[in-house]
């Protein structure tokens, strides 16, 4: 499974865990049904965010179900968006075609193992067509995913190419699949706000994974957008908080039936996987921000800690600074977002 946003059970509460877990399962048993067990490769992190944008905006129009013991989940059953809901079809279609993308991409770098790219090729191709039936089931037209690569290609090889100009297909085909939960969920007024909101988390997306490959890539002579376009790391992370600040503040214009899970991932665990990404530094703190610190610390009974303490991103329990505090006001169970 590939994908940024990756929410960990040691800073999340059970009830946001359920949730994701229910659309993380719900997708890649969707890709099962629909397309075979061998599809299950394709699960994605972040296509799962489609599932629960369509459900945040009409929860009756993603049916739920109990699926049997896995062994990815200790062998226990759990609560799933049903293969029938229109979001995770959506979701189960980007992460096919996404996939074939990221297949085609290896062999055409090189990365693919001796002898084995023809069979990509045609795993591919395999995964394109079944993304497109899936699509053309729930309305969407998968060439604008499709067709990133080939913008992505002919952007690479023009000289003077802008940093922004390179993410630009990716914006382009991520605002397209946040703005069709719109038309699946019967909520249009929806629809160009999401389509701002993808744009911002395709830019985010984009740069994460040119930052994480900036390496490998100088290494193997790869293109790197960073390295082409001589942008430093700490101009890609200024450009991933603003687009991280944009796309909280498209959130906010949303009308959600329950947004408390798109909150979180689009929000919280963004930035989350924006730190991770590029590492967190802090100043030692002085006196004064230590002694302000506990106080906040105290106030909040440790549910609120410091940026650089170590329970920051522990779980709310762990976080508490008495045993019964979260029996007493249930902050642990959960709307407490992370």
């Amino acid at each position: 499974m590939f994908g940024i946003i990756r929410p960990c059970s040691s800073h999340s509460c059970p009830t946001l865990q359920r949730a994701w877990r229910a659309h993380l399962c719900g997708l890649c048993l969707t890709l099962r049904d629909r397309q075979g067990h061998g599809a299950r490769l394709a699960t994605n992190y972040d296509g799962l965010i489609l599932s629960v944008l369509t459900e945040a905006q009409s929860p009756a129009g993603s049916p739920h179900r109990t699926a049997g013991p896995c062994a990815l989940r200790g062998f226990r059953s759990a609560d799933v968006v049903d293969a029938r809901a229109e979001g995770a079809r959506l979701a189960a279609t980007v992460s096919l075609v996404l996939a074939a993308g990221r297949l085609r991409d290896h062999v055409a770098d090189g990365d693919a193992a001796r002898g084995t790219g023809p069979a990509r090729e045609r795993l591919a191709a395999r995964w394109e067509a079944a993304g497109a039936r899936m699509g053309a089931g729930i309305g969407f037209d998968t060439a604008v995913l499709t067709s990133t690569v080939e913008r992505q290609l002919d952007l690479e090889g023009r000289p003077g190419a802008t940093l922004l100009e390179l993410t630009g297909p990716t914006e382009e085909a991520v605002a397209a699949a946040f703005a069709h939960t719109a038309a699946l969920a019967g909520a249009p007024g929806n629809a160009a706000v999401l389509a701002e909101a993808g744009r911002f988390f395709g830019r985010i997306a984009h740069l994460l994974d040119a930052v994480e490959d900036l390496e490998d890539d100088a290494a193997r002579g790869a293109f790197n957008p960073l390295t082409a376009t001589g942008t430093p790391p700490r101009e890609a992370r200024r450009l991933c908080e603003d687009a991280a600040h944009g796309l909280e503040l498209a959130l906010r214009e949303l009308e959600l039936a329950d947004r408390h899970l798109v909150d979180v991932l689009l929000g919280a665990e963004v930035r989350r996987a924006v730190q991770r990404t590029f590492g967190m530094s802090y100043e030692r703190p002085g006196v004064f921000r230590k002694t302000a610190a506990g106080v906040g610390t105290l106030l909040t009974c440790g549910l609120w800690r410091p940026r650089w303490s170590r329970k920051r991103n522990s779980s709310c329990k762990n976080r508490c600074l008495l045993d019964d505090c979260c029996e007493c006001c249930n902050c642990c169970d959960c709307d407490c977002g992370s």
